[in-house]
């Protein structure tokens, strides 16, 4: 079974030109099949606010009225894609920029309303991954925009986080998938104040310690239940890390790597 590592970009080296120029550098030297999966909230943030938009968020995510879910669909589908596209061209990387909705990648379906109504935002149903390794067996890097679609003509913001893990569980039925999801820390950290505090290793159990202590909070919570989810769904190996250190968390040398089970010590 061939190799895929399904890359997703965030935090704020999407809205650093320099950061994100060194990371996709890294990315074009990686070995094997790609896909990268991408974020870019701040730069819908400021464009809204250019557009006289509200932004309004809760905990951390975006409510998505009709005005904003035209703002991302430019920014995350427009600008910020295709910007990364170009920059992986100028690196003899073939991309190819897609949303959810191009070549019906990933369906999925409009937020129930319980609690809070985030509007416009999409829970996935299911992920193409056939067509997805159409396009790797074309020599093409899919580069993916946080957009899905519900079929019915509408489109939908996506977590970035969910999708990289759903792409990574449906592309383990074709490939040995690592997932990897690069932003502006060293990895996950056990004192957050300190960026070389890093969990080389983490575990469901040390996990839940860590969430008990209120150590681990906030948006690294569905960060790290994505992760865990794709762990359990098919996915070899899962690794959060620092943009800068891609290559080095790939050979497990930086960042923290998850495992659903504690490494056992050999005979």
């Amino acid at each position: 079974m061939n190799n895929l590592t399904v890359i997703k970009i965030g935090g704020n080296v999407i809205d650093n030109p320099n950061a994100l120029n060194r990371f996709l550098t890294d990315f074009a030297k990686l070995l094997g099949d790609t896909i990268l999966i991408h974020g870019g909230g701040k730069i819908a943030t400021q464009v809204a606010e250019k557009l006289g938009v509200q932004t309004t968020m809760v905990d951390g995510r975006r409510i998505t009225d009709q005005a904003m879910l035209d703002v991302v669909t430019m920014v995350y589908g427009g600008l910020v894609n295709k910007q990364i596209v170009a920059k992986l061209q100028a690196l003899d990387i073939n991309a190819i920029g897609l949303t959810g909705a191009d070549a019906n990648i990933i369906l999925a379906q409009k937020r129930p309303v319980k609690d809070i109504d985030y509007g416009f935002v999409g829970d996935i149903i299911e992920v193409d991954s056939g067509r997805l390794q159409s396009f790797l067996h074309q020599e093409l890097t899919p580069v993916i925009a946080p957009l899905t679609h519900d079929g019915a003509g509408n489109m939908l913001n996506t977590n970035a986080d969910t999708m990289a893990s759903a792409v990574a569980v449906d592309m383990s039925r074709h490939k040995a998938v690592t997932l990897v999801y690069c932003f502006e820390k060293k990895g996950v950290l056990s004192d957050p104040t300190n960026d070389d505090s890093v969990i080389r290793e983490l575990t469901p159990a040390l996990y839940t310690e860590y969430k008990t202590a209120g150590t681990i909070n906030k948006g690294m919570i569905p960060k790290l239940d994505n992760a865990f989810n794709a762990l359990r769904n098919g996915v070899e190996r899962v690794v959060i890390c620092h943009a800068d250190e891609v290559a080095m968390a790939l050979q497990e040398g930086a960042g923290t790597t998850l495992r659903v089970a504690a490494n056992q010590p050999e005979s």
